[in-house]
């Protein structure tokens, strides 16, 4: 059971919906932007002192309408809506989904033998709290001169958030800093791991973190595109792909240049092209 996160989650929904949203005239001089309890509360059909329980973690055990109700009141999507409806039932004890019980460090003979055959593309594998793991050749060109390699068991949260250098190599450094948090928060609820990680990341980063962490954000992409700035090639834009693996933490995450002048900057970068 994740106490108090079923609540947690609705609040921060709630918080983020303007009354304009939900067809509730505006008042200039509310003090938030975001719908009161009392305002939801009559949009979803229930009492007051029933939301305020389940927000504060007093009540874990709210029905599938009632859920229906405030999902279909807050406007949530069916992501934000499904994960909803997870939460309370761990919430109610119910086991949803496989629960990570140990961090993945350790990669399948088979898995590296597939990043060997991926050469030269930047590719890495890692785990659910962000750790780099393994990766190409490729991947050490494109991203070691970045510092994120540097540390003896890198991680690409850490890096993103800690090291000032990231924001020199992610030029899009919002949106990737966005899309990290939403990876880890879709374990927050199931994994002691992910809270240690992030209470600790939250100590290191601050608030560029914590407010993202709060916000509970979800629904990172899984395929796009990337800018980076590379200090010998210049910038660079890299369609990337995740993969899952069949270990359940991990995924292989493949890089891919975007257009013709990124696939003829990383070339510069091979073995024998002269530029490394």
């Amino acid at each position: 059971m994740v106490r108090g996160e079923l609540g947690a989650f609705l609040r921060s929904r709630r918080e983020a919906v303007t009354p304009a949203q939900v067809g509730l005239p505006a008042n200039p001089g509310r003090r938030t932007p975001g719908l009161r309890r009392a305002e939801l509360a009559t949009l979803a059909g229930v009492s007051v002192e029933y939301l305020t329980r389940i927000e504060q973690g007093r009540d874990t055990h709210p029905s599938a309408r009632v859920l229906s109700a405030l999902a279909t009141a807050l406007r949530l999507g069916a992501e934000d809506a499904e994960h909803l409806h997870r939460l309370a039932a761990v919430t109610s004890g119910i086991e949803v989904g496989p629960r990570i019980h140990e961090v993945t460090r350790t990669v399948r003979p088979s898995v590296r033998e597939l990043l060997a055959q991926l050469e030269p593309a930047p590719c890495f594998v890692v785990n659910h709290l962000g750790d780099l793991l393994v990766w190409t050749d490729g991947y050490r060109a494109l991203m070691g001169p970045s510092g994120i390699l540097d540390a003896a068991h890198p991680n690409v949260l850490w890096f993103t958030f800690v090291d000032p250098r990231a924001r020199a190599v992610y030029l899009d450094w919002e949106l990737v800093a966005d899309e990290h948090v939403a990876d880890l928060n879709e374990l927050r609820w199931s994994d002691p791991a992910v809270r240690a990680f992030a209470e600790e990341l939250t100590g290191a980063a601050g608030q560029s973190f914590s407010d993202r962490w709060q916000r509970r954000p979800l629904g990172s992409r899984r395929t796009g595109t990337r800018e980076l700035r590379h200090p010998e090639i210049g910038t660079v834009r890299l369609a990337f792909e995740t993969l899952q693996l069949s270990d359940p933490d991990l995924r292989l995450v493949v890089l891919l240049p975007a257009d013709d002048d990124s696939r003829d900057a990383l070339a510069k970068l091979q073995p024998g092209s002269g530029q490394t």
